[in-house]
């Protein structure tokens, strides 16, 4: 959200300024929470109008499809400001009309609640896990008002973890608007607190890591430290903290078995839900932490146009995604590496994977950058019943935006040196020690054009859209036309870096992963006993799609081989080379088909040193390599 929380909607403007300005004051308790329930009411005073039009939203900050919170909500009550019984009508699902009011009018319902993620909330004996749009109703034309929210706890050893502004009752908090309130998730339980102080731009601030979880001590202790680790190594990316309002920043997190898996990005804070303990998991939540807190600078900050204001009544589009969502993910493995805590294997192998991806879907034919980011709606936690071609039709904006990440970094990189940086803007802050400078020695690098953006519109919060990104580049650079031909080829076109020349010159290359082996084209199975369910649309082009195969169709055996497992499959592909042909024989839609099928050579790559391929290596490359990934990061062997 900008730090001036803009409106809900334009036409609210108007509408608000009806109304006084009295906080809306929410009371919640939780008696039924073993089974699931919150009691929840709202009172609106200084009601002008004749009519209030109570709402439920339909959308979540940070998910951009529709998601139907209505649905949760049942016994619904209201009254005046004497406490006489209102009638109301449901114009449509999401919403009801209140009319006869005194001006005051408090409605009081019943929420359902049993998901706990970063979208839905939910509600047990050990924890009350918010999401504020999930969760509470509002009104149209108060978003401008003040909030207040009264907890009762379910258990008096809960405490509470949320970005909303903290009062002397440790139950009661408050928010300056609807905007931020509704961006501000609530944790109440028993959760363990570790906190630390950063400095920045003559500022101190307060970050916090409430964790829910049935860990010990020692290991909340030790995911402590990665935390801090890693929340320093991304702050020097940017070379400075964002500035947190009420000076502090919450990650909110639950690490139990029967939460999802999941992280959401919010102003001040962050929701990190993963179904394993830091044993089961061996602290991959670091992961998810890193992800997540970049966003406090790339999404909450640096935020879009498309975005403001958020719409919390319709799913909300923006084509700037891909660089909301994939330039983070590319940095999440990045910032994981440089802060020490995994290794450049780990790092190789999430490039690969993400250029595997582009270069084997043929939904990069389908959309560009910039289409594939408006999808999201329909793709990102987006819920439908019927089948989709996806596989097939479209490319994460995830996957999209990191492997345009990868090819400018290491454009960047290899074209221009540290004398291309616009010197007009000045990153520097002397209160802020960032020691670690990912672009010393190795010429202009992604971080340098992450630190303008941020300079431009970051800092300032002044939302942007591809065509600012697109100057912006060419400012850096003081190169308008590569900014210009980046943009064309890869933003707004469809074309496919070449990636094997890019990472040359880091001492890296692509090869075939499984040199020889067969393959008939990526494919994911259902097993239901001794049936093998082909569960997605095959790929097009593959052999598989070519031989006439598709979703919901049954496998029974390539030639003689019966398929009854994952096992048995990969066991009668190793059998063949590619070039074979083979017979395969299957059920689609009740009818018993074979066809004849050629075998492709596993198109699977990966990275790998030249070192590692008796490649010559020159010093240059080395150099390079240590200035993109961190010289501090190495691993031993390349410190050999």
């Amino acid at each position: 959200m900008m730090k001036k929380y803009l409106t809900l909607l334009l036409p609210l403007v108007f509408v608000s300024a009806l109304y006084a300005a009295e906080p809306i004051v929410y009371q919640v308790s939780f008696d039924n929470a073993v089974h699931h329930e919150a009691e929840i009411s709202a009172t609106f005073s200084g009601v002008k109008t004749d009519i209030l039009e109570l709402r439920m939203s339909r959308s979540s900050p940070g998910r951009y499809a529709i998601h139907e919170f209505a649905k949760n909500v049942y016994q619904l009550s209201v009254v005046d400001g004497k406490g006489k019984i209102l009638t109301f009508t449901r114009p449509n699902p999401y919403q009801w009309n209140v009319e006869g009011h005194d001006g005051t009018v408090t409605v009081t319902y019943t929420l359902y609640a049993d998901h706990a993620d970063g979208t839905y909330s939910a509600i047990d004996r050990t924890h009350a896990h918010l999401n504020i749009p999930a969760t509470f109703i509002w009104a149209r034309g108060f978003d401008k008002n003040a909030v207040e929210v009264n907890f009762t706890p379910f258990d008096p050893k809960w405490k509470v973890a949320s970005q909303l502004v903290a009062t002397k009752n440790k139950y009661r908090f408050t928010a300056p608007n609807f905007q931020y309130f509704m961006d501000s998730p609530v944790e109440l339980s028993n959760f363990d607190l570790r906190s630390w102080t950063v400095k920045s731009r003559g500022k101190q601030y307060t970050i916090n890591l409430a964790v829910h979880h049935e860990g010990t001590a020692k290991e909340m202790d030790k995911f402590t430290e990665k935390a801090k680790a890693i929340t320093a190594t991304q702050a020097k990316i940017f070379g400075e903290y964002p500035d947190f309002d009420y000076g502090s920043y919450t990650f909110i997190s639950c690490f139990l078995p029967h939460v999802k898996g999941d992280g959401m990005e919010h102003r001040n804070s962050t929701v990190l839900t993963i179904g394993k303990s830091f044993d089961e998991a061996d602290f991959s939540q670091q992961g998810v932490l890193a992800h997540e807190f970049l966003h406090a600078w790339n999404a909450e900050r640096i935020r879009p146009k498309s975005l403001e204001p958020f719409n919390f009544e319709g799913a909300n589009m923006s084509a700037e995604l891909w660089f909301v969502e994939g330039f983070t993910s590319y940095y999440t493995h990045l910032s994981l590496l440089r802060a020490q805590e995994i290794k450049r294997n780990k790092q190789f192998e999430g490039l690969a994977k993400t250029i595997n991806a582009i270069r084997q879907s043929p939904g990069k034919q389908m959309f560009s950058a910039e289409g594939m980011s408006k999808l999201a709606p329909f793709r990102d936690a987006a819920i439908f019943i019927d089948k989709s071609n996806f596989n097939n039709s479209l490319i994460s904006h995830y996957t999209i935006g990191y492997s345009i990440a990868i090819a400018l970094d290491l454009s960047l990189r290899s074209e221009f040196d540290d004398s291309s940086v616009n010197s007009s803007v000045d990153s520097s802050d002397a209160s802020f020690d960032a020691s670690f400078d990912a672009s010393s020695g190795g010429g202009l690098g992604l971080d340098d054009y992450m630190a303008l953006v941020w300079q431009k519109y970051g800092r300032s919060e002044i939302p942007y859209d591809n065509n600012d990104l697109r100057i912006t580049l060419g400012e850096l650079v003081n190169d308008q036309a590569y900014a210009d031909q980046f943009f064309e080829k890869y933003i707004t076109g469809k074309e496919i870096p070449d990636y094997k020349s890019l990472l040359a010159n880091a001492g890296l290359t692509l090869k075939i992963k499984n040199e020889d082996q067969a393959s008939l084209g990526k494919v994911k199975f259902e097993f239901n006993g001794p049936e093998a369910i082909v569960s997605s649309a095959t790929i097009k082009d593959s052999p598989l799609y070519i031989a006439g195969l598709d979703n919901g169709d049954q496998i029974i055996a390539l030639d003689h081989r019966k398929i009854r497992s994952e096992s048995l499959w990969e066991k009668a592909l190793s059998k063949y080379k590619p070039g074979d042909t083979a017979t395969i024989h299957y059920i689609q839609r009740g009818v018993t088909s074979s066809s004849k099928i050629t075998f492709i050579e596993d198109p699977e790559l990966e990275i790998v040193t030249f070192k590692s391929e008796d490649k010559k290596e020159t010093e240059a490359m080395i150099k390079f390599r240590d200035a993109w990934l961190g010289e501090e990061a190495m691993d031993n062997d390349d410190k050999k």
